[in-house]
């Protein structure tokens, strides 16, 4: 019995071990099948889901959901260092090592209480071994333990960061593509500036290079949720994948290329994090945009001077570029409960600029401002 006990912690060590290195440290995306953090983040999420589901208001949905994120990480740590502290108990309780203690008995709880003082380094010095190999793994013990906490400082501030950057851009696309962001409300507020439509597009291109870096190398931002409930990191990429697929069928006067590039990047990004939770392309249940909704986008767009081509084959090409990522973005979103963006704004939609608790700013604040009062489709 304790011959299994012992090799059963050792296994239980060197798993947490390696599971915390791949979170933590090692900086690409791990295809082994069985991880104790994937594990953890399945049988987490889904009874949250499920949960969430169940919430009517979108505003108390976010909240309880937002929760997820930062919680979830506070756990994964715990149990981390719960299961090492466990495995080490359960190694010198197996190979019953020599204790100096007031109380003689080496029952598995004195074991316990042993190795958590030591991987804390605590240093109480009421329990302490005295054979050898005992003081060895008390060494070794506290040496990981150490440089766990070490990793965990290192680690969070990482996570803060990915997590600003991310939200900074978000926030900035608030008063150039509405709330929720649209690809109609984008192009409608840069007709007049293609260029700046162009410079927008490349940054967006950075932007979704950087969140497939650190989504992939930290999955749980995928689960932190946006300030604003209209908002979040999966609808302003689709918006932009949107924006980008209507300006690669052809808009007078913009240029293609960037477009295409920001769309290349902006499905990579896609795809790869569908990958991280499983959620393969399925069906679609809900047509984003119907062909009456196209005669209307291209209404809408070109009473704000932007003219959508009208070839059948850009039609065709349009419903070939949106067959890319659409089912990636729809399981996606089925998965972590993120709406998606409309392709047209809803008439009563306000920018989060133009809002607050106490109500909406005055005609006349919104003819202030740098953008435009919205003409609402």
């Amino acid at each position: 019995m304790k011959p299994f006990i012992a090799a059963l912690s050792i296994v239980l060590i060197l798993a947490i071990l390696l599971d915390a290195f791949e979170v933590v440290v090692l900086p690409r995306r791990v295809v082994r099948r069985f991880r104790f953090a994937k594990f953890f983040y399945r049988t987490t999420w889904i009874p949250i889901a499920a949960l969430a589901r169940h919430i009517s208001s979108s505003r108390r949905r976010e909240s309880f959901l937002g929760f997820f994120g930062p919680l979830s990480l506070i756990l994964l740590l715990s149990l981390w260092a719960g299961v090492l502290i466990l495995g080490f108990a359960g190694l010198h309780w197996a190979i019953e090592t020599p204790l100096h203690a007031a109380d003689a008995r080496s029952a598995f709880g004195t074991y316990l209480y042993l190795s958590g003082t030591t991987f804390f380094t605590l240093g109480y010095g009421d329990i302490t071994p005295t054979a050898p190999v005992g003081r060895a793994l008390a060494i070794l013990e506290a040496g990981i333990g150490f440089a766990f906490l070490a990793l965990i400082i290192g680690y969070l501030p990482v996570i803060y960061q990915a997590f600003s950057r991310r939200e900074a851009s978000i926030s900035l696309l608030d008063a150039r593509a509405g709330s929720p962001p649209s690809a109609a409300e984008l192009l409608r507020r840069h007709g007049h500036n293609l260029q700046e439509l162009d410079l927008l597009l490349h940054d967006w291109e950075k932007w979704a290079a950087d969140i497939l870096e650190s989504h992939l190398s930290y999955p749980v931002l995928c689960y932190y949720r946006s300030q604003h409930n209209n908002q979040s990191w999966l609808t302003a990429l689709t918006a932009i994948l949107d924006a980008s697929a209507l300006v690669i069928i052809g808009i007078d006067g913009a240029p293609k290329r960037q477009a295409q590039l920001t769309f290349a990047m902006a499905r990579h990004a896609v795809v790869d994090l569908a990958q991280i939770f499983d959620t393969a392309p399925g069906e679609l249940t809900v047509d984003r945009l119907p062909s009456d909704e196209l005669d209307r986008l291209r209404s809408a767009l070109v009473a704000a001077g932007v003219k959508l081509s009208t070839d059948l084959s850009a039609e065709q090409r349009l419903a070939e570029l949106r067959g890319m990522y659409e089912p990636f973005v729809s399981t996606l979103s089925s998965f972590l409960l993120i709406s998606l963006p409309p392709w047209i704004p809803p008439a009563e939609a306000f920018d989060n600029w133009q809002t607050s608790r106490w109500g909406r700013i005055s005609g006349l604040m919104q003819q202030e401002q740098p953008v435009e009062p919205k003409e609402h489709f």
